[in-house]
């Protein structure tokens, strides 16, 4: 590993938290300022870090620019917009969609709730290129519960489970246990679980070859949707990632769903 590129690299990611100084920079990867100096001016030439007017570093638009490019080139985030956006208009909660890597789930896209949330309800956990722990969240079981033994396995390897809140899961058995039920039922469910004012239910969007690629889910304050009217909406969130697999995998025919939910078939999507 280039000792030089990981140094650039931390000081990127530790931007993401924030504006900070030349010495907290120097700080965080462990280095004289001087050397930080030099790779805050390289980055900042390349337009990935900016320099503010109080001196502080932070994020560059280049950086953001390229962050864009490589999300639209996930081509299940275009075919999954309009759906998304059509389930958030008839419902009015926020509406999230989801990929799998590793043991977190990284959220590619969000329709944000159509009631006041003065409040933050979600924070800033859930933004567009945030991650979350795959096993805390309805829209992470989904996808954990379509891989293999093996994979599975390989995702909870060293997996800690925290108390988020009372009703957190604490082991792999209890996951487990869990990921047995989503599979059957075909989604999943949050129940204050990651964030205990928080009620979520998600299910799995299908490529190609059948397998899980994307999670769609409805999110909503507990205090706004407690979980049995989300879980009423279950018909309509099913319905909504059946129309989004159709769309990704082929040229899909009219379905019960187009009448169901008015949710429009895309044109097929480009795998290229």
């Amino acid at each position: 590993m280039s000792q030089t590129v990981d140094r650039a690299l931390t000081i990127l990611a530790s931007l993401g938290e924030g504006p900070a100084s030349l010495e907290q920079a120097a700080g965080r990867i462990g280095v004289h300022k001087s050397t930080a100096l030099r790779l805050l001016r390289t980055l900042e030439e390349h337009g990935f870090v900016h320099r503010q007017s109080d001196h502080r570093y932070r994020l560059g638009g280049r950086l953001f620019s390229l962050a864009q490019q490589a999300l639209e080139g996930i081509d299940v985030r275009q075919v999954s917009a309009p759906y998304l956006a059509s389930l958030n208009e008839r419902y009015g909660h926020t509406v999230h969609l989801a990929v799998l890597e590793g043991a977190e789930v990284l959220y590619l896209d969000k329709v944000e709730a159509r009631y006041p949330c003065s409040d933050s309800w979600l924070g800033p956990a859930s933004r567009i290129g945030k991650r979350a722990p795959a096993a805390a969240t309805a829209a992470g079981r989904v996808l954990l519960a379509d891989l293999s033994e093996d994979q599975l396995a390989a995702a909870l390897e060293n997996q800690e489970f925290p108390a988020r809140t009372p009703r957190s899961l604490r082991s792999a058995d209890e996951l487990r246990t869990e990921l047995t039920a989503v599979r059957r039922q075909g989604w999943a469910l949050d129940q204050g679980e990651y964030e205990e004012a928080v009620n979520c239910v998600a299910a799995p969007i299908q490529g190609i070859d059948g397998t899980a690629i994307a999670a769609c889910a409805i999110s909503a304050p507990a205090r706004v949707a407690s979980v049995s009217e989300l879980s009423r909406l279950l018909p309509e969130l099913l319905c909504t990632v059946e129309a989004v697999s159709l769309a990704y995998g082929g040229s899909p025919t009219p379905r019960w769903c187009e009448n169901r939910c008015g949710a429009k078939h895309a044109v097929r999507a480009s795998h290229t």
